[in-house]
């Protein structure tokens, strides 16, 4: 090899190099500046009232969105509740069992799912229980976070139950313990980080959505007692302040935004500590 192709090839190595740094500094370019953006717009609105108080009446200052926070949990504690069981025990059907052709439409419609709006999902849902009970109710809203979490549970269940060794699954087998005992005391103890992950993922896809709870949940400016009323979210109180005439509103908007950002960045962390701790093999 002359000297002219060893430059030759160390020049295109760098220049290759060069042009995948450009390319991974614009893909992260855009949540930095949307960061920087809500920490200066939001921060300083961001008080103990904030996380306390309830809001205050149409132009009136202050106040803040504690209804909406405890709100979100809730609508995200029942989505839990719907989605990951049946997400979970999908995943094992399609890893554990059935057979390959029906394995492969469930995959299928379930990859189909995963991409369809958020609003759709809104609009079968107001069909299904808003309409029938007469008004928009928390149950409503758990319920569509719910089963926009399903396809993707199910999905990464069954990716992670097909990387536990099958040696495992044999070896119980050969010892006479039953398929199910095998399935539930080894198979998913094995694959249960992997299975959190699935399930942190799922809760970070739905809990900025906001589309499918104004069909759903609609929202309130006070507390919510029972499920079959009107509930706050983050999503729907910054959505409705955002759209407001107001300055002050205009200030919690972007600090909700704030706030909502980081319980989808924490969710977002614990996925990735749980994978690192996954991949390099400890318990």
């Amino acid at each position: 090899m002359t000297a002219s192709n060893h430059s030759w090839r160390q020049f295109k190595n760098l220049l290759m190099e060069a042009v995948a740094l450009g390319c991974a500094i614009l893909v992260a370019s855009p949540l930095i500046l949307v960061f920087y953006h809500l920490l200066h717009e939001g921060f300083s609105s961001i008080n103990w009232a904030f996380f306390t108080q309830l809001p205050k009446g149409e132009g009136e200052p202050g106040g803040g969105m504690a209804n909406a926070i405890v709100g979100t949990f809730e609508l995200l504690a029942q989505a839990v509740l719907i989605g990951v069981p049946v997400g979970v025990c999908g995943g094992i059907f399609l890893s554990e069992y059935g057979g390959s052709r029906l394995n492969w439409w469930i995959r299928f419609a379930a990859d189909i799912l995963n991409g369809v709006p958020s609003i759709t999902w809104g609009i079968v849902v107001y069909a299904l229980l808003v309409v029938p009970m007469h008004g928009f109710s928390a149950l409503a809203g758990g319920v569509v976070l719910g089963l926009m979490m399903i396809p993707l549970v199910m999905r990464t269940t069954e990716e992670v139950l097909q990387l536990v060794p099958h040696g495992y699954r044999e070896a119980a087998l050969a010892l006479g313990i039953a398929k199910w005992q095998t399935i539930v005391q080894i198979v998913l103890r094995t694959a249960s980080r992997g299975i959190v992950t699935g399930v942190l993922l799922a809760l970070a896809r739905v809990a900025g959505e906001t589309a499918p709870l104004l069909f759903t949940a609609l929202g309130n400016q006070f507390w919510n007692h029972r499920l079959t009323q009107p509930i706050a979210a983050m999503p729907l109180q910054i959505f409705a302040y955002a759209i407001s005439p107001y300055d002050d509103w205009h200030r919690q908007a972007w600090a909700g935004a704030l706030v909502l950002l980081l319980l989808v960045l924490a969710l977002n962390i614990g996925v990735r500590v749980l994978t690192q701790n996954r991949f390099s093999g400890k318990s």
